[in-house]
Parts: structure tokens; C-alpha cells; sequence
């Protein structure tokens, strides 16, 4: 009979393109990936992979079989979901994967509540940005997403996936102190046209969104400088060496050099929770979502 855990490897390599990418997918090594595969031929009797340069493919019958995993895993993972439905208590292990302030901001509480509330629950959180993450759930490789957009950039969500809404989550810009507009009570983002920006990598969602919301108040964005961490963005601040977009979810102590300035056409973000719609039912699911809404509507108030 052939290994469950085996298939979930040929599931891996085909919807990952590659052993490291299966490993990194699975939270294994690649050494381990191979062994798996080797295993897995051995039960088959012909072989389900192929060197490709210096990766490699499935042949025909890799590719066969991995069209039969696939079908096999769902539908495990559907036996699953109905038996802690029946069962109807949040149990086994659930992995989510969250942007960074929202892991700093909001999953900690959330996360404290759900282990008093469901003893039973294993919690396994990653890292990851929105887009990533979306993408990990539609695999499989996650159970859960913590996403954003924004309120003039909505961000596409697969259509097997099921989304609901966690907060909205104000933006302010930060200055330095000496900054011309520092005094300000409120700013307009069109007001910013002679400054320098630190953002986001190139390519994530929210670089893309600052460069459109620029662009919209007729502003050419002048990116300076990359940095990933919001922290490491309002050092830059400090030192004067531009400005940037600081976000209140997850966003701690302010250095003493910047400003916060709000911004008077209320620049927000989304945050909300995706998952596969075929697990809707799992009790873990949604007890997930019960303790991230309680969590929200606490920020939302304090």
C-alpha cells in the first residue's frame, strides 16, 4: 500500500517545482525529500523523477501519481475536517502565516487566548508576506493567512479561499524631527513631493501601494532607501535620511528624533484572515478566527 506521508512529498515536488522548494514546504530537509522519493519508487517500481540540468522533473508516471496524491490528500484532509467537525472541538495542529507587525501586533494575544481557551490545539506560526502566505494556504503548506490591502489598493484573494475582516489599521507618516512639516497636525501624502521615502522591498504589495498612492496625488515617489523592518525604517527616520509610512498595528515605541503626522485623507489598511473554504468546518478554523476577532476589537478600542 502506498505511504501517505510519501505522496504528501510527490504532492510537494509537483507544486513546488523543485526538491528544495518541496523541503522548505514541508518544513524538512532536502536530504529527507530525496529519501522520501526513493521510498516511494521503490513501492512503485519505476521511477517517479527525472534529472532536469541540476533539478529535476517527474516523468510520466511521476506526474500520473502526483495527480492521484493531490486527490488523496484533499480528500484526507476533508475526512479530517469533517471528524473535528463531529467531534466539535479545535484539536491537532493548525499553521498560520502572518506579516510582520500583524506577528508582532496582534497574533501574540490572540495566540495566549486560543491556547487557554483550546489546550488541545498545536499553533505553529510563520513569518511570511501576505502574498506568500495566500499562496501557502492554496497549496496547503498553511491552514491560515494574516492579509492586508488598502483602502484605495485592494490585493486579489484566490477564489478557493474564504476571507473575513479583522480590523482597519490607520497609517501615519513619520518624520524626523526637524522635518519641515513636523509641527503639523495633520498632512496630505501630495505635500511630500521634495522628500526622500524608505519603503518596502521592490515588488511587495505595500512598496506597489506607496509608488500608486504617490503617483495618485500627482507625486513622482522618490524611493532612497529599502528596509523590511518598520523599526529599521523610523531609524532611518531618526537620522534624517528621509520619510516613511508607520503603520499603528505592531508599531511599539517611536525613536525620540521622529514625528508621527497624521494624515488627513485617512490612509488605512485592511487586515483580515483568509483559509481554504473546504476547511470551513474545522473547529480549529474557527476558533482561530474567534480569538484574532476578540484580539481586534480589543486594538480597535484601547
Amino acid at each position: 500500500m502506498l505511504n501517505l506521508e510519501r505522496l504528501r512529498t510527490l504532492d510537494a515536488l509537483a507544486r513546488h517545482g523543485s526538491v528544495s522548494g518541496a523541503a522548505d514546504g514541508l518544513h524538512v530537509t532536502t536530504s529527507a525529500v530525496s529519501q522520501q522519493m526513493a521510498k516511494l519508487e521503490r513501492e512503485v517500481g519505476q521511477p517517479l523523477l527525472a534529472r532536469n540540468g541540476r533539478g529535476v522533473r517527474l516523468t510520466d508516471a511521476g506526474r500520473l501519481l502526483a495527480d492521484h496524491a493531490a486527490r488523496i490528500i484533499s480528500q484526507v484532509e476533508q475526512a479530517q475536517a469533517d471528524v473535528e467537525a463531529q467531534r466539535g472541538c479545535a484539536v491537532g495542529e493548525l499553521r498560520i502565516g502572518a506579516f510582520p507587525t500583524a506577528m508582532r501586533g496582534l497574533l501574540p494575544r490572540a495566540l495566549s487566548a486560543l491556547r487557554t481557551g483550546h489546550p488541545d490545539l498545536r499553533v505553529r506560526v510563520r513569518e511570511q508576506e501576505p502574498e506568500e502566505s495566500m499562496a501557502a494556504v492554496v497549496r496547503g503548506d498553511l491552514d491560515m493567512a494574516l492579509a492586508i490591502d488598502w483602502h484605495n489598493k485592494r490585493m486579489p484573494v484566490p477564489a478557493e479561499l474564504t476571507r473575513t475582516h479583522l480590523l482597519d489599521d490607520s497609517v501615519d507618516i513619520a518624520v524626523p524631527a526637524g522635518h519641515r512639516l513636523a509641527d503639523r497636525d495633520t498632512i496630505s501624502l501630495a505635500e511630500f513631493g521634495d522628500d526622500e521615502w524608505i519603503s518596502w522591498n521592490e515588488g511587495q504589495f505595500c512598496h506597489e501601494w506607496l509608488v500608486f498612492t504617490l503617483r495618485g496625488t500627482g507625486v513622482e515617489p522618490r524611493i532612497a532607501h529599502i528596509a523590511e523592518e518598520h523599526h529599521t525604517q523610523l531609524a532611518f527616520v531618526e537620522a534624517g535620511l528621509g520619510v516613511c509610512v508607520a503603520p499603528k498595528l505592531g508599531r511599539g515605541p517611536v525613536p525620540p528624533g521622529v514625528r508621527l503626522l497624521p494624515v488627513c485623507d485617512a490612509v488605512r489598511r485592511h487586515v483580515y484572515a483568509v483559509w481554504r473554504a473546504d476547511a470551513d468546518r474545522r473547529p480549529s478554523i474557527r476558533a482561530a478566527v474567534d480569538a484574532l476577532r476578540a484580539t481586534a476589537a480589543e486594538l480597535q478600542h484601547a
